[in-house]
């Protein structure tokens, strides 16, 4: 039995040593952290549990191609509670005239019939984009995240045939047009701030427009919801599924070096020891490997094109992500909002004039009974700021000022958590670089307007026998990309070696 070593246990680590095992090798996967889940994490403080990963979850519609996938790994079961709220996500927008203040809420409903109701009656003159957005948004109910089977491979289960993808060419066409222009310039065309805000808010700004649209598609037809637990659950259902095929994690385990032999992958270093195997899979940031885990960096075309592409500034998503807990149960409010703020403030060299807020409930596990926990990102490239804010000693102050800007705007916000701050905790690029090995603590890659997109291979020509999986394989990246490529990559595997893929 061949004897597969696997860099990394989040997502894709996870995918494909699940697959692995299930086709019949050896698998052992190498993290070097305490806990398998990689970017898809959460963490606790003091009875607060704050989810770092997931927002929703591609693939958690029933009718998904890739819901197949998650169950395939263990991810969800038929105990699963999938959360899809309605609205996903509302703007509370204040104007003021003649000295009043008029607040309005903006709903974006997963209701199709209801959201094109809803958004003409917040402003009329906007109807004629409304019905245009809902148009859009119709076209990308049926795009969905393909799961396609690698050419001449042997499987027990064949997937859909590309025939499937006939459903989505409505959206297809459209592409183009969206691609041509930034989320923020599809938002900018309403007139109503509010609702330019709640469009703005749903994914990165600096996307091309095809992003917001998946989104939206992706919510009105019934998927994109919460899975109970989120991150945690997510990680924890694959882990054991792994172990319980009979993988094997070795945590606290950093890999320093894939071996390479006559042009064949033959194993890693791992604490300056030698550990054979006669396949590789790299899990870790892409980016990363390709110039670190190797004796010479990875030159084959498309590791110069991901370089070249992604080491520009503003390419990749870093943030701020900051954690609040609070003693004051905020059940009956929305789930999740976005806001524009009475005094903007400055943070890494960019100005904040909005923000958005999750809140998570106590009677879900959250944070202690009458509690509530509350996440917020900043998103932008701020790595060199708080890079220099730790080599200058004032790292922490910078967190705590960070912080306090953002609670004085959320008590204007939400009056009901003054003075009720039990715990806060601000995680940076710098945190998910250390926590993860990302490549400056970014976890996602931006395709801006009218940029080509591009797809990575998992497998290189040059070197047998070595496979790569992950979010940076194919942008945007997250946890559908981690868990398809960790498929795609055992797949490969299976192939070379000969064996039936399992799935």
């Amino acid at each position: 039995m061949n004897n597969i070593l696997i860099v990394g246990a989040g997502i894709a680590g996870l995918a494909a040593g699940i697959y692995a095992r299930k086709s019949g090798f050896n698998v052992t996967i190498y993290e070097s952290h305490t806990g398998a889940g990689g970017n898809c994490t959460s963490w606790r403080r003091k009875g607060y549990l704050f989810e770092g990963g997931l927002h929703w979850l591609t693939g958690s519609g029933s009718d998904k191609p890739l819901n197949r996938v998650w169950r395939e790994v263990g991810a969800l079961t038929e105990e699963t509670r999938i959360d899809r709220g309605d609205p996903f996500k509302i703007c509370d927008w204040s104007s003021g005239t003649d000295g009043t203040t008029v607040r309005q809420r903006v709903c974006l409903y997963r209701d199709m019939a209801k959201l094109k109701k809803h958004l003409c009656e917040v402003s009329p003159e906007d109807a004629p984009r409304v019905r245009a957005l809902c148009r859009d948004i119709t076209r990308f109910t049926a795009f969905s995240v393909p799961v396609m089977d690698i050419p001449l491979l042997k499987t027990t289960v064949k997937a859909p045939s590309i025939l499937g993808l006939i459903k989505m060419l409505p959206a297809v066409v459209r592409i183009p047009f969206l691609s041509a222009q930034s989320v923020a310039d599809y938002a900018a065309r309403f007139k109503h701030p509010g609702i330019r805000l709640l469009l703005s808010s749903v994914v990165n700004p600096n996307y091309d427009a095809t992003a917001l649209l998946v989104t939206l598609g992706c919510l009105a037809s019934g998927d994109g919801g919460y899975n109970e637990g989120g991150s945690v659950a997510l990680a924890a259902n694959m882990t054991r599924c792994f172990e319980g095929l009979g993988g094997v994690i070795r945590y606290g385990k950093k890999v320093e070096k894939v071996l390479v032999s006559g042009g064949r992958a033959c194993g890693a270093c791992i604490g300056g020891e030698t550990v054979p195997a006669d396949g590789v899979i790299v899990t870790s940031d892409t980016l990363r490997a390709i110039d670190t885990l190797f004796d010479l960096p990875v030159r084959e075309g498309w590791a110069c094109t991901m370089r070249a592409k992604m080491y520009r500034p503003g390419a990749l998503i870093m943030c701020s992500f900051i954690s609040i807990g609070v003693e004051a149960d905020l059940s009956d409010l929305p789930e999740s909002t976005a806001f524009p703020l009475e005094n903007p403030f400055e943070h890494a060299g960019r100005q904040i004039t909005s923000l958005a807020y999750k809140l998570y409930r106590g009677s879900d596990g959250y944070a202690p009974k009458g509690c509530s926990a509350i996440t917020l990102i900043i998103s932008g490239d701020s790595y060199d700021y708080w890079k220099q804010a730790r080599e200058q000693g004032c790292y922490d102050d910078r967190k705590r000022e960070l912080f306090e800007q953002i609670l004085a705007a959320l008590e204007k916000q939400l009056p009901a958590i003054t003075g009720k701050v039990a715990v806060w905790d601000v995680a940076t690029p710098l945190t998910y670089e250390r926590y993860s090995g990302t490549w400056h603590g970014s976890w996602m890659t931006i395709t801006p307007a009218l940029s080509r997109r591009v797809f990575y291979p998992c497998k290189p020509k040059r070197i047998r026998n070595c496979y790569f999986a992950g979010q940076r394989i194919t942008p945007p990246g997250g946890t559908p990309v981690a868990v398809s490529t960790g498929r795609t990559a055992a797949q490969y595997l299976c192939r070379d070696f000969g064996v039936v893929f399992t799935s």
